[in-house]
């Protein structure tokens, strides 16, 4: 596999958990109450954050 295509699949995978992240935040702030609520909250910003990261080591890449 190429470093193009492998920078390809990780930044799909960067923006399925951006988007991962995005419904599940939704979720838990209508749906949800109580303790799960935060829980879910918290792995949802974590997952948001490690997708962010993600997307930022492949544009900062440049072009392959």
């Amino acid at each position: 596999m190429t470093t193009g295509l492998a920078s390809m699949w990780l930044s799909f995978v960067a923006m399925g958990m951006m988007i991962a992240a995005a419904l599940l935040i939704m979720f838990t702030r209508s749906k949800l109450k109580g303790i799960l609520r935060y829980i879910l909250s918290f792995i949802a910003y974590f997952v948001l954050i490690v997708g962010g990261l993600l997307m930022f080591l492949v544009v900062a890449s440049g072009p392959v």
